[in-house]
């Protein structure tokens, strides 16, 4: 039996039928009564975002933590035009999204809102699909999320506004998808890639986001335990192996001199679920001189930035077993790696705070304040970082419990971080969400959507590093001699912004106001902004 609805309805309906709790958005009136169907006749929770641009990294910040499809919807013209930074950083970071725009009609020759939406789309990288016909609808509503789970990219789903109230038949058309956790049983490449661990006396495993689950983190321990290899992770899964003996930490920019050390004489490195970029290679520089085996579920990700050695594709936590089985069958040796003296190299690697607690003008010190944030801040939190000067040395600084950690870093981009920690909070509403960013990024995009999070209750620590500043700029001006007073803002003092907005906000000048964060952190009732007083110049000369 069918039931008889307008289009509209229909599309928030299979959005709910193909189990889409969550919509990030903003309406217009090419999505209006989307949006309102989906909240009254589909039980579904709507998050209205203040900015078009911060509803679709919300969608992608949802589906970064949760591995779950993020969806937004948003009007036509410039509600899609506002996505495009968005759209490019999910492209770049291979994010499942789908982002269902409306479409002003064909008949409205002239209208001002009037763009070629498709264009829009396919030059960001993401893909397209047009809602056809009315009847054919349900039909490109499946085929639009199923392109987004497969593909790994955002996808456009184009609805003409002409459509929205045109009668349908509804029929609940499910999303299939495969299960993927291909495992290539026999292979040359399987047993080459054997062949080189069991031949390796210093090999090293490094872990991606792709490799994060449980289940693969217990794979790896696995392997790991049988080869005698130390293990790392790309920055993106970080913290994925923290309080084992013989953790390296991030393997890249990052690493620590220990790190850098052991990874350096190591003669085999072991990628599972990471796609080897510069930043986990160093350049290049980790790769050189050795074996490298890539497992990646993704095909597409084997060889994209560096050409391994050996590449498989398959379920990470598959191939791991699989490795260690035939290992124990043909009888092989452990590396031999593992030792007393290793285990306590790298435990010593542990970085350690400069005795300065504030520079005394106002402004604290850097490395002695993420210290002070690790220590205050909730130990169950989920980590966002933005991009910038002040975020980079929080990587290593501020910890996860099992991998808690989200980073829209894919485009380079400033200002992404506050939607994306925001999308984060819906996909965990149980964990605080801890987002790291700068001055310039908060500015840059993200203040807007402070009172987003106010608005929907969110529990949202925003840790700004504010040293009025755009950073990269103000060390490449200092750096060829020239002034970099063009690259310093007056901005205005944020906790009260904050507070304006709705949310709590408290200001670190000293070494005396840690305990004032403390103290607003332990009574939060409201997304809280804590704006840490930085020296721009003091930053430069220490970079």
């Amino acid at each position: 039996m069918t039931d008889t609805m307008k289009l509209h309805a229909a599309i928030a309906r299979a959005l709910a039928d193909n189990g889409v709790e969550t919509l990030f958005g903003l309406m217009g009136d090419g999505n209006m009564f989307m949006c309102d169907s989906f909240i009254r006749e589909c039980g579904g929770q709507f998050v209205a975002a203040a900015h078009e641009g911060g509803a679709a990294l919300m969608a992608l910040g949802y589906a970064s933590a949760s591995g779950r499809l993020g969806v937004a919807s948003v009007t036509h013209g410039p509600g899609l035009v506002n996505t495009m930074t968005a759209l490019v950083q999910g492209v770049k970071g291979s994010t499942p999204m789908l982002l269902i725009c409306g479409d002003t009609p064909v008949e409205a020759r002239g209208r001002l809102q009037d763009v070629p939406q498709r264009e829009f789309a396919l030059v960001a990288g993401a893909g397209f699909e047009q809602i056809r016909t009315p009847r054919t609808a349900l039909l490109d509503v499946a085929t639009a999320m199923r392109r987004a789970m497969l593909e790994r990219r955002p996808i456009v789903l184009n609805a003409p506004v002409e459509f929205d109230w045109a009668d349908v038949e509804y029929h609940a058309v499910p999303v299939v998808l495969p299960e993927r956790r291909a495992v290539v049983q026999t292979s040359e490449d399987l047993d080459n890639a054997i062949g080189i661990i069991a031949g390796a006396r210093a090999p090293v495993i490094v872990a991606g986001r792709g490799a994060c689950s449980a289940e693969g983190r217990a794979a790896l321990l696995r392997l790991a335990q049988r080869i005698e290899a130390p293990l790392a992770t790309t920055l993106k899964a970080k913290d994925l192996f923290a309080g084992e003996d013989f953790n390296l930490g991030i393997c890249g920019i990052e690493a620590t001199p220990a790190a850098v050390e052991t990874i350096v004489e190591s003669d085999c490195l072991i990628f599972f679920g990471a796609s080897v970029t510069n930043a986990t290679s160093s350049k290049g520089s980790f790769l050189q001189g050795k074996r490298v085996i890539q497992i990646n579920q993704e095909a597409e990700e084997i060889g994209k930035h560096a050409a391994p050695t050996v590449g498989l594709v398959g379920d990470p936590a598959g191939v791991a077993d699989l490795i260690v089985h035939w290992l124990d069958e043909a009888e092989i040796p452990s590396s031999g790696r593992y030792s007393d003296e290793l285990r306590e190299r790298l435990r010593a690697d542990i970085p350690v705070p400069g005795s300065a607690r504030d520079n005394g003008n106002g402004t604290v010190d850097y490395v002695h304040a993420l210290v002070e944030l690790d220590r205050i801040m909730p130990t169950d939190r989920l980590l966002v970082s933005d991009a910038g000067r002040f975020v980079r040395h929080s990587w290593t600084t501020l910890r996860t419990q099992g991998n808690s950690f989200v980073a829209p870093l894919d485009f380079g981009s400033i200002g992404l971080g506050l939607g994306y920690a925001i999308g984060a909070a819906f996909a965990f509403p149980d964990r605080p969400v801890v987002l790291v960013t700068g001055d310039g990024g908060l500015m840059n995009a993200g203040l807007s959507e402070f009172n987003t999070a106010v608005r929907h209750g969110l529990d949202l620590i925003v840790v700004v590093g504010n040293d009025r500043s755009y950073g990269a700029e103000h060390v490449k001006f200092t750096r060829r001699g020239r002034d970099p007073s063009k690259s310093m803002f007056d901005w205005p003092d944020f906790a009260p912004v904050a507070q304006a907005l709705g949310g709590e906000g408290v200001t670190v000048r000293g070494a005396g106001d840690w305990h004032q964060v403390e103290a607003a952190v332990a009574s939060r009732r409201a997304p809280l902004l804590i704006d840490v007083k930085l020296d721009a110049a003091l930053l430069t000369a220490s970079d």
